[in-house]
């Protein structure tokens, strides 16, 4: 019997496992190493400063010194840099998705077989209405301008706004689809750092189904099914996170900007993805 892999050696299996894609991805980016590590070090030692604090402890630069790896100066130093600014594809993007959710599931911006319906430019029930409805208080021209750019709306014959996609895919900009690589895969590597804690008594859903000979022929099929379903649910689980919304995440009610406590809220979700990758002729062989 082959002695089992030890545990640190299974992480390390993991690790490499998930940075080969990920280095794949930056090189074709013309990343560099160096600036990966960089990058790398800053995080760490924030991770180590913010969520790595002994309890009743202030953090300190020796603990994330320890924790890093890194030495005291090189944290003092990384500590001092100014944090990356955030993005606004990352803010762009939710709204423009807020903006779509609302279309399709808010019956004053749907037909009588409720299905989205063209949308004049202005008044509460026009375009305007539901980006002051669901957008927040971004002005209705600059999510007008975003969803015509990735090809989610268009203009009918009448000049009405009319829904393409029933999601926002950034379809253009390589710059919209990075800021979604940190977001959903941050999302679903804190799923499974969540699922590793010992003891475990609220674990979160964490699934795929694969099968490894799969003719080519029938991969066509597959996406236009799975893109459907998958499709299909994420609108089911919409509508149920649409009706418990509060809405806190997005407007600030009275009582807690006087009070300024936070409201029991979360942010939650649901993340479908598929994937698909070529076997060689060594790969096809029989087990």
């Amino acid at each position: 019997m082959d002695a089992p892999i030890p545990r640190q050696g299974v992480l390390e299996a993991a690790l490499a496992s998930l940075l080969r894609p990920l280095f794949r991805l930056l090189l074709r980016q013309s990343v560099s190493f160096l600036a990966f590590e960089a990058i790398a070090k800053r995080v760490y030692v924030d991770v180590a400063m913010k969520e790595f604090a002994i309890e009743g402890k202030l953090p300190s630069v020796s603990r994330a010194a320890i924790l890093s790896g890194l030495t005291r100066k090189e944290v003092r130093h990384l500590l001092s840099e100014p944090a990356p600014a955030p993005g606004e594809e990352g803010e762009r993007y939710n709204r423009a998705a807020r903006v779509l959710t609302g279309w399709l599931r808010d019956a004053d911006f749907r037909d009588s077989n409720g299905q989205p319906r063209p949308l004049a430019d202005e008044g509460e029930q026009g375009f305007a209405g539901l980006v002051r409805r669901h957008g927040g208080d971004v002005p209705p021209r600059a999510v007008m301008d975003e969803l015509l750019r990735v090809g989610a709306v268009r203009r009918d014959d009448a000049g009405r706004v009319v829904l393409q996609a029933r999601a926002y895919v950034p379809a253009i900009s390589a710059t919209d689809k990075l800021a979604i690589l940190g977001s959903d895969v941050a999302d679903l590597i804190a799923t499974i750092d969540h699922n590793l804690a010992p003891g475990l008594a609220d674990p979160r859903f964490q699934r795929k189904v694969m099968y490894h000979r799969i003719p080519t022929a029938a991969l066509p099929a597959l996406r236009k099914l799975s893109a459907m379903q998958a499709q299909a649910l994420l609108e089911r689980l919409d509508g149920w996170l649409q009706e418990h919304d509060t809405g806190v995440a997005h407007h600030e009610t009275k009582s807690e900007t006087e009070t300024g406590s936070e409201p029991h809220a979360a942010r939650v979700g649901v993340g479908i993805y598929y994937f698909e990758e070529p076997i060689g002729p060594s790969d096809s062989s029989g087990e």
